[in-house]
């Protein structure tokens, strides 16, 4: 099969092929020229539904396909795909490869018609090969340092536990939502308390933070185990189990088609909600470390989705500040509050920086009230006083909710499209929370574009550098390398090119992108 899978006269279609690229790459087939029908349904409807073959057989094409259980059986009757009659196990396939020429000769036409196809051969087609090499690739980790993390955790964990049944006069099981319910709504009678369907009382993460921000003690005390038990659970306890053992290396998996935005997200392990912002997160990123006689290299773009908002909504004094490379959370709380950038109390500079990443996810005067820990009306005074400082960002979000409202989607600087079809909701909530992420998507779904550019391109500025730099991990604004020490300070200007110039020649920025790149032994000291 290899001449025909790797003749560049002859195009090969897959549906999700990233999976069966890897699994020819190690048997030294690299498939090459190909489409994919999941990225090209992904590009066309991103947001409308499931890209999954079975979901697009049914709607597109108006046929249910053989379901994989009623070949290979499931649960107790699963006898694994190679052990199924022969006759049985060629009309699954064969349906396969038919439903998925069909849907390619559909969608095909549609990208046309659309005016896709760019978005599709430069943003999607263009990174299977390259996110397989970098699962292939994988990174490895210290497993004496997961251990003794887990140990920690565990202490915190049982100490939080004692303190929280001291503050509830009782010993229970904090992570019961009927015993935390009754003890917080019933036995303490704090206010705020309502219940689900199911006639037992919501302790959602919101419930918990609205009641920790007026003051009470054991709501907090309920977020930090929950946060604690959630990091040991799912990292520290749980990384090692992950391990190849041949590779001795952690793989994750990317899908190209899981977000409306165009971020890539990742699972088995999910390595993209590792939380950064907290000592704890810090220290699982920590056990992330170069190969020895390596260096991890963590390159990140800087504030680009401020940089974005500067563009898209045109704010004058925005962007002069990001051209003259100013501080710009610090160049913010001197427009607001009148105080000089020299010598900022750092708490000033703290306050514009949560306003300035708040407007960009919609944050709500409570929201932000929340964060900075002031009273509701403060945070909606010093929102009404942000919009009015720089009023063109104003002006883009209700821009953007009305575009969204009249075409069901909004697009990305690069023409990528993200559809919002419940912004036309009868549900006031519904309808606010899909107005909050069409104006977010414009700026998340650009940088994701921008990050996908420079992937796609990155390889071969390396290989045309003489460098042997691997790319391993992509974590929203940030692509993880793993290069010989020697080549270091060669790699991070290379790097910091491909990711800087990754919009030309399609688009010319009038706001300066910019790429912050170290090195390490590991993840954390490099970022």
């Amino acid at each position: 099969m290899k001449p025909i899978l790797e003749d560049a006269s002859v195009i090969k279609i897959g549906q999700n092929l990233k999976y069966d690229w890897q699994v020819l790459a190690r048997h030294g087939i690299e498939i090459a020229p190909f489409d994919d029908t999941m990225l090209m349904s992904y590009v066309l409807d991103a947001g409308r539904g499931s890209h999954g073959m079975d979901h697009l057989s049914e709607f597109h094409l108006g046929h249910k396909p053989i379901a994989y259980e009623e070949v290979a059986g499931k649960g107790k009757a699963h006898i694994g795909f190679d052990r199924v009659e022969i006759g049985k196990a060629t009309a699954y396939a064969a349906e396969d490869a038919d439903v998925t020429l069909r849907l390619w000769r559909l969608f095909k036409a549609r990208l046309v018609a659309e005016h896709m196809m760019t978005v599709y051969e430069t943003l999607e087609r263009p990174l299977v090969p390259v996110l397989a090499r970098m699962e292939r690739a994988g990174i490895a980790i210290d497993r004496a340092m997961l251990s003794r993390l887990s140990g920690e955790f565990a202490q915190s964990i049982a100490r939080l536990e004692h303190e929280i049944g001291k503050l509830a006069g009782e010993e229970f099981n904090p992570g019961s939502s009927k015993q935390l319910g009754d003890i917080l709504f019933g036995k303490m009678k704090l206010p705020g308390g309502t219940k689900t369907a199911t006639g037992a009382w919501s302790t959602r993460a919101n419930v918990l933070e609205d009641l920790a921000e007026e003051g009470h003690e054991l709501p907090q005390k309920i977020i930090d185990w929950r946060q604690l038990t959630k990091l040991k659970s799912t990292y520290t306890d749980a990384l090692p189990s992950y391990v190849n053992e041949q590779t001795k290396r952690v793989h994750t998996s990317y899908a190209l088609a899981a977000t409306t935005t165009g971020r890539l997200s990742s699972s088995d392990p999910n390595l993209q909600n590792i939380p950064i912002r907290t000592e704890e997160g810090r220290k699982i990123r920590r056990a992330f470390v170069a190969e020895k006689g390596n260096k991890l290299v963590s390159a990140d773009y800087s504030q680009i989705e401020l940089r974005l908002l500067a563009e898209i909504a045109d704010i004058a004094a925005l962007k002069k500040a990001f051209k003259d490379g100013l501080d710009i959370h610090a160049m913010t709380a001197s427009e607001m509050f009148g105080v000089p950038v020299k010598d900022m109390p750092g708490e000033v500079r703290r306050r514009a920086k949560a306003i300035n990443f708040g407007i960009i996810y919609g944050i709500s005067a409570f929201g932000l009230a929340n964060q900075l820990g002031i009273p509701r009306e403060e945070a909606g005074a010093y929102i009404k006083k942000y919009f009015e400082r720089f009023p063109g960002i104003r002006d883009y979000m209700e821009e953007t909710k009305a575009f969204c409202k009249k075409h069901g989607y909004v697009t990305t600087l690069f023409g990528r499209k993200c559809h919002y079809p419940a912004i036309a909701d009868g549900n006031p909530s519904v309808r606010s929370f899909s107005e909050r992420a069409a104006i977010n998507a414009r700026l998340q779904g650009s940088a994701a574009d921008i990050i996908r550019r420079a992937m796609a391109r990155m390889e071969g500025a390396l290989a045309a550098a003489k460098l042997t730099a691997r790319m391993l991990l992509q974590v929203h604004d940030e692509l993880v390398f793993e290069a010989p020490a020697g080549e270091v300070a060669k790699t991070m200007p290379v790097v910091a090119k491909v990711m800087e110039e990754a919009p030309l020649p399609a688009l010319s920025l009038s706001v300066p992108l910019h790429v912050d790149a170290h090195a390490a032994d590991n993840w954390e000291e490099a970022h």
